[in-house]
C-alpha cells in the first residue's frame, strides 16, 4: 500500500508513500585519468585523476524532486576509480565544496573546537598505502587548501596497488565529521583489479556489477534528513542515524534486468549505522568468491550473509534457472529502526534473453595460505568501552598519546572485547587481518591487567563468509573477537569503529606503525 498526498505526490518523508522498483539500477560511471603527472617527486608515466568535492543535485527516484548533495565529480556514487595491482596511480582530490555544510555541524567533538564546518580528507578504505596517502583524520583541507589540518602534508594521494585485487571504497575521512560528510554523499568504489583474477572464469563486462548498499531518510521536500546531535553535559550525544529506505547504487528500491546467466556482484554497505543481513527472495544462494580485502582460496556457497557498515562481500548469483522470475535481495537483520518495504533492498528480473555463454564453474580462486598465528609477536587486548556519550577504545580519547605501536613487518594478534549489546565493526588502516575466532567472554577470561587469556580451542570459528582476508570485522556483542595481521609499512595510521557516528565521537585511535628493532648480536 503506498500513501500519496492529497494532491497525488508522494512524500518522501513517508516510505510508504514511495512506489518500489520503478528505477533501474545504475551503474557507476568509471573514472578517467586526465594525464600523466609530472613531477621531480613522481614518476611522469603513472596515471594521474582529478576527482572534484563538489554540491550538485542527485535523483534517488523517479517521483521525487532533485535532492542537494555533496559528490565526488557531481555524481554519485562518486565514479569508480578501476586500478591494476601493482601499477601506481595518482589521485588530487579538490575540495570545491560550499562553506555551509548540508547539515548542523556541533562544535564539542573531537577536532571541531576550533575546525571549519566544511573540511574534507579522503581515506581508501582497504588500501595499504603511505601513511600521507591514507587520509588521516588530522589530514583535512578546506576550498582551495585555505585552511589545512595539524596531519596535512600534500596534495596529490599516491595510491601504490601492492596488495591483491578486491573491492575497496573511498570516502571522507575527515575528523569530527565524518558521518556527514558521507551521508551528504562523498563516497564511490575503487577496485582493484590483477592477473590472477583475469585468468579465472568469472563473470565480466556486463555480469560485473558493483552494489553500494545505504540507507537514507529524506525530508518532505526530498531533501536529505539528518537527525540533529544534542548535547548533553556540555557534549554532544549522537544519533545512531538509521534510514527508512534503502538506496543502492543512489536510487531507492531499484531494479535490475538479468539475463538467465552467472552475475557478479561486488556488494558494499555503505550505511552509517545500518547492517544487512542478505537473502534472496527465492531461496536461492550465493557463490561467495571474496570478502573485504581479496579472493578467496576456494569458492563456497552460502545461503545468507551479514554486512556490517564498510564491509564488502564478492559473490556470484546464478539466474540461470529463473528465467522469467522476479527475485529480491532482501534484509532480515530486524534493526531496531525497520527499513520500509518489508525489508527488501532491490529487484532482479530475469527478463533479458541469455546473449552469451555462461561462465564455467568457479572452484579454486587464490592460492592463499593464510596468516601464520603462532609467529604473532605480540598479543593487544582492545576493550570496546563507554564514558559518557562516547564510545571508546581502551577508554581512551583520540587525543590522549598513542598506545599500538607495532614493529613493522611483524605479526599480531588482537583480542576485541566488546563490552555493548550492540556490535561494533572495527575496521584497522593498513592492516589486512583473518578472524582467528569469537567467545562469549566472562570475567575469568581476563588477568589482574584486564587482558585477554587467550585460548585459541576455546573459540568459535569465525562465520562461513568471514574466512579470508579482511579490514574491517564485526566485534560482536558481549563477546571477544580475535583477529591476526601482519603490517608491512611504517607510518601514522588508525584503528575505528567504522560506524562514523561513533569514530566522530572519539571510537578511534591512532596506530602507529615503527620501524622493526634488530638486536646487534
Amino acid at each position: 500500500m503506498y500513501i500519496k498526498t492529497k494532491d497525488g505526490k508522494v512524500n518522501p518523508s513517508n516510505s510508504e508513500s514511495i512506489v518500489p522498483y520503478v528505477d533501474k539500477l545504475p551503474i557507476p560511471m568509471t573514472a578517467k585519468p586526465i594525464n600523466k603527472y609530472n613531477s621531480s617527486y613522481y614518476h611522469s608515466d603513472e596515471d594521474y585523476y582529478n576527482i572534484i568535492m563538489q554540491e550538485g543535485y542527485h535523483k534517488f527516484h523517479r517521483d521525487f524532486p532533485y535532492t542537494k548533495m555533496w559528490m565526488y565529480n557531481g555524481v554519485f556514487p562518486g565514479p569508480t576509480i578501476e586500478a591494476r595491482k601493482d601499477v601506481p596511480i595518482l589521485v588530487r582530490w579538490f575540495n570545491n565544496l560550499p562553506n555551509k555544510h548540508l547539515f548542523p555541524v556541533p562544535h564539542t567533538l573531537h577536532g571541531t573546537l576550533d575546525a571549519p564546518d566544511v573540511r574534507t580528507v579522503v581515506h581508501l578504505h582497504g588500501a595499504e598505502v603511505a601513511d600521507d596517502s591514507d587520509g588521516y583524520p588530522d589530514a583535512w583541507y578546506t576550498r582551495n587548501y585555505e585552511k589545512t589540518g595539524e596531519s596535512f602534508t600534500g596534495k596529490v594521494y599516491k595510491y601504490t596497488n601492492n596488495q591483491y585485487g578486491a573491492t575497496l571504497w573511498y570516502h571522507d575521512n575527515a575528523i569530527g565529521i565524518t558521518r556527514l560528510n558521507v551521508y551528504a554523499g562523498l563516497a564511490g568504489f575503487y577496485i582493484l583489479r590483477d592477473n590472477l583474477e583475469d585468468r579465472l572464469d568469472l563473470p565480466k563486462g556486463k555480469y560485473e556489477i558493483p552494489l553500494m548498499i545505504q540507507d537514507r531518510t529524506f525530508n518532505e521536500d526530498g531533501s536529505l534528513f539528518y537527525p540533529e546531535a544534542q548535547i548533553v553535559d556540555h557534549q554532544a550525544s549522537l544519533p545512531v542515524n538509521f534510514g527508512n529506505v534503502a538506496t543502492v547504487n543512489g536510487k531507492i528500491w531499484p531494479y535490475l534486468n538479468v539475463e538467465p546467466h552467472k552475475y557478479r556482484f561486488r556488494i558494499l554497505n555503505g550505511s552509517n549505522v545500518r547492517d544487512y543481513k542478505l537473502t534472496l527472495s527465492n531461496g536461492a544462494s550465493f557463490t561467495q568468491i571474496g570478502t573485504d580485502s581479496a579472493l578467496l582460496h576456494h569458492a563456497q556457497t552460502i545461503e545468507s550473509f551479514l554486512l556490517e557498515p564498510a564491509e564488502r562481500i564478492d559473490v556470484i548469483i546464478d539466474f540461470s534457472q529463473y528465467a522469467g522470475q522476479e527475485i529480491l535481495l532482501r534484509d532480515s537483520t530486524g534493526d531496531p529502526v525497520p527499513l520500509g518495504n518489508e525489508g527488501n533492498i532491490m529487484k532482479f528480473k530475469v527478463c533479458l534473453p541469455l546473449s552469451s555463454h555462461d561462465s564455467g564453474e568457479v572452484s579454486e580462486l587464490l592460492p592463499y595460505h593464510g596468516i601464520d598465528s603462532s609467529l604473532a609477536s605480540i598479543e593487544r587486548t582492545i576493550h570496546l568501552n563507554q564514558r559518557g556519550t562516547m564510545h571508546l577504545l581502551n577508554n581512551r580519547m583520540w587525543s590522549d598519546p598513542s598506545t599500538e605501536k607495532p614493529e613493522v613487518d611483524t605479526i599480531e594478534i588482537w583480542h576485541l572485547v566488546n563490552h555493548f549489546f550492540t556490535p561494533h565493526p572495527i575496521h584497522v588502516h593498513l592492516g589486512h587481518f583473518e578472524i582467528i575466532g569469537r567467545k562469549i567472554f566472562t570475567n575469568d577470561d581476563f588477568d589482574e591487567n584486564g587482558d585477554y587469556k587467550f585460548d585459541i580451542n576455546s573459540l568459535v570459528p569465525p562465520h562461513k563468509y568471514e574466512r579470508g582476508l579482511k579490514d574491517t570485522v564485526s566485534a560482536e556483542p558481549l563477546t571477544v573477537t580475535t583477529i591476526v595481521m601482519h603490517l608491512k609499512r611504517t607510518g601514522k595510521y588508525v584503528y575505528n569503529c567504522s560506524i562514523p557516528e561513533y569514530h566522530d565521537n572519539d571510537m578511534m585511535r591512532p596506530l602507529n606503525v615503527t620501524d622493526r628493532f634488530i638486536p646487534i648480536s
